[in-house]
């Protein structure tokens, strides 16, 4: 059975027509959660739960998981076997012989379902992941979660928000996803939190501004924003609220970095005649386009001459982090110092 997508899953799900074996994983955990749950609640029915659901955690043994995967269901069509988070990563080469030869002996009246609610796989060991995920493309059906785009955010924010009476503008939706990032469980928690606030009213970015807690990576856009604009007080004020709201100044560091190298590749793009979104191409920009966006605006102000610039002043500070005996927070107000001189085309010391 193949790899398949979330529509095909839930359309699975409403007819009850099950495969033996699912594995459900990806970065969208919310997503996952919600279609795992589905999943579980269709497929083990409602009748002698204690005997036709069997849930496991990642420390079970594959002898459990076989035991309970080839009992016979009590009273009802099938049963159901669910394991939570089992990554073949950190399991001994016993255990995934073991969980290979249970997927090539599945029982006709269960259906075992692996789910990934927490652990992201494969970073471990890949070949592991990647022999497992063979077998069960091979055996069963694979759904792969992936993070969605800028557009899907806006909209499912909308709805949402309407689904409690609320409704947003497409702009102050578009400006939640920015300051939020592509985790809808995070993004949902604003809109729960925003909801409530407005209480069944349009949602105003004087809410979002004054509820919405900015990611890290949304605060380092907002201080590449002031350092492109030669905002010396907000760039300085920025990085003390990272730093000393105790964000890791290697951390901040890479984060700001990764600004400045967005606005390296939209503008070689752009004066390569290509569309600002080209670099799309080129890295992890799923759900997260705006990065894209901001980088043209302020790629703009920039000869690319300075960019280059930049990104040596970067590099030095990385280094300078890693092995100089100076403080980190005097590192850091350094690089603003020479970003900002940079900027605006003075050579720092």
């Amino acid at each position: 059975m193949p790899l398949i997508q979330e529509t095909e899953l839930k359309k699975q799900i409403s007819q009850a027509n099950f495969a033996p074996l699912y594995v459900l994983y990806g970065q969208e955990k919310y997503v996952l959660n919600q279609a795992a749950k589905q999943l579980i609640q269709k497929a083990a029915g409602q009748d002698f739960l204690e005997f036709n659901l069997n849930e496991f955690n990642s420390q079970a043994s594959i002898d459990k998981i076989a035991d309970a995967a080839e009992a016979l269901p009590l009273m009802a069509e099938r049963k159901c076997v669910v394991v939570a988070d089992w990554n073949p990563d950190e399991k001994n080469t016993t255990e995934v012989k073991k969980l290979h030869e249970l997927l090539e002996n599945l029982s006709d009246s269960t259906v075992l379902i692996f789910y990934f609610p927490t652990v992201d796989v494969g970073a471990k060991n890949p070949a592991k992941w990647k022999n497992f995920l063979k077998k069960a493309t091979e055996k069963g059906t694979v759904i792969e979660f992936k993070p969605r785009d800028s557009a899907e955010l806006i909209k499912r924010v909308m709805r949402e928000a309407e689904k409690r009476n609320c409704s947003f503008t497409k702009q102050n939706a578009e400006c939640l996803v920015e300051y939020t990032g592509s985790d809808l469980k995070a993004l949902m928690n604003e809109v729960d939190k925003l909801c409530a606030f407005a209480n069944e009213n349009e949602i105003t970015r004087t809410m979002i501004e004054q509820l919405v807690t900015k990611s890290t990576e949304t605060t380092v856009f907002l201080l590449a924003d002031a350092l492109v604009g030669g905002n010396y007080e907000k760039a300085y004020k920025l990085m003390h609220q990272l730093v000393d709201g105790g964000e890791q100044p290697v951390a901040v560091l890479a984060a700001l970095s990764s600004a400045y190298v967005d606005m390296m590749r939209v503008k070689a793009a752009v004066q390569s005649g290509l569309n600002f979104s080209a670099p799309a191409e080129y890295g992890e920009y799923r759900g997260r386009e705006f990065r894209l966006r901001k980088a043209e605006r302020n790629a703009k102000a920039l000869p690319i001459e300075v960019l280059r610039e930049s990104l040596l002043i970067l590099l030095d500070t990385d280094i300078a982090l890693k092995s100089s005996k100076m403080e980190a927070p005097i590192l850091m107000d350094a690089l603003i110092a020479k970003l900002l001189l940079c900027t605006k085309g003075e050579k720092a010391s």
